[in-house]
């Protein structure tokens, strides 16, 4: 995973930000700051993530592919534009059915209201 952000003040397309491998999970940071942080990753066909518990609200953009989200034991199939709120503490995964793009926006700012 690439945690250095890009490059500010530069126009950049987004899909562009990161490439597919084959086999593989790419992650690459755009902002992370204490007060949350915007990922892009791009997933290969027959790759997943495993479970995982988040404390705060998951903003989750499709910008290529089709992604399969289980939220909560609930299945969303989510197309390019698309996108989906994953909530605070509840168990989500992406299965591993076909390659896609995504933009993951966390803000951890605001759960103290």
């Amino acid at each position: 995973m690439d945690h250095s952000e890009i490059e500010k003040a530069k126009p950049l397309i987004t899909v562009e930000i990161i490439e597919y491998v084959p086999n593989s999970v790419v992650i690459k940071t755009i902002l992370k700051k204490t007060t949350g942080s915007v990922t892009v990753m791009s997933v290969d066909d027959g790759e997943g993530l495993s479970e995982r518990t988040v404390a705060f609200d998951t903003y989750a953009q499709v910008i290529d592919g089709e992604a399969e989200l289980i939220i909560g034991g609930k299945k969303f199939v989510l197309f390019t534009g698309e996108s989906i709120v994953i909530p605070a503490h509840v168990p989500s995964y992406v299965k591993p059915n076909h390659r896609f793009k995504m933009i993951l926006t966390v803000i951890k700012s605001g759960y103290e209201e």
